[in-house]
């Protein structure tokens, strides 16, 4: 019982820190719907709704479906499962970065955004979309621990938005006023950054894990040859 208990604990963190994001995201898209007045801070949005009315839905889905992927245990138990919401991650992480990527370059930048956000939001979205690609790739080859790396980085990229909310959480409540272009890109770079490091972590843990797997069944095998 603890082990399976011990499955949700990643999953559970994961959409814990998607929440927030996909709560301002819904937020957004009831201003399209409802025709909220037109502001400096959504009037890119009404202008052109296309590009944010699918990458926020595609977010949520990818964000909190891909959790669930976390789960050793619910994977092992839920084969087909694990294969059909795969099917369902791929096409919204695409969705997510290429909107993502498009919404970046297009749509006027906010107060407070600068080139240097503009250039990490370039990188860590074609990142994303490359993780994906590579991931396809992998398991069109049938390499199944490659295709479980690149969807780990996949995730890792998508999920920024929800660590880039802690990473602003110490500005807002020690410093009065909202951060200057510098800051902001420094806070949302490190979001993403933070990301990233914890699935090259994750990544290498698990080559780890399987090496010493290798390693103790080549000692077994020594050990039981007949001499």
């Amino acid at each position: 019982m603890n082990s399976k208990k011990s499955d949700w604990i990643i999953p559970s963190a994961l959409i814990a820190l998607s929440f927030v994001p996909a709560i301002a995201g819904s937020v957004r898209l009831a201003e399209l719907a409802s025709g909220a007045p037109i502001t400096p801070a959504n009037a890119r949005f009404f202008a052109a709704p296309l590009p944010l009315l699918i990458h926020i839905p595609a977010v949520i889905v990818y964000s909190i479906l891909g959790a669930f992927q976390f789960s050793s245990g619910f994977r092992r138990r839920h084969r087909g499962w694990h294969r059909a919401a795969g099917k369902i991650l791929i096409p919204c992480g695409l969705l997510a970065a290429l909107s993502g990527l498009w919404m970046a370059h297009f749509y006027p930048w906010p107060a407070g955004d600068g080139r240097l956000l503009y250039a990490e939001r370039l990188i860590f979205g074609s990142a994303m979309v490359a993780s994906i690609v590579l991931a396809i790739d992998a398991i069109r080859r049938r390499a199944f621990v490659s295709h479980g790396e690149w969807m780990i980085r996949a995730y890792a990229v998508g999920l920024g938005a929800g660590t880039q909310v802690l990473t602003h959480l110490p500005w807002f409540l020690l410093v009065d006023g909202k951060p200057g272009e510098g800051w902001r890109a420094v806070m949302m770079g490190a979001g993403w950054m933070i990301n990233v490091t914890v699935a090259e972590w994750i990544i290498r843990r698990g080559r780890r894990a399987r090496a010493g797997v290798l390693a103790g069944g080549e000692r077994l095998n020594r050990t039981l040859a007949p001499g």
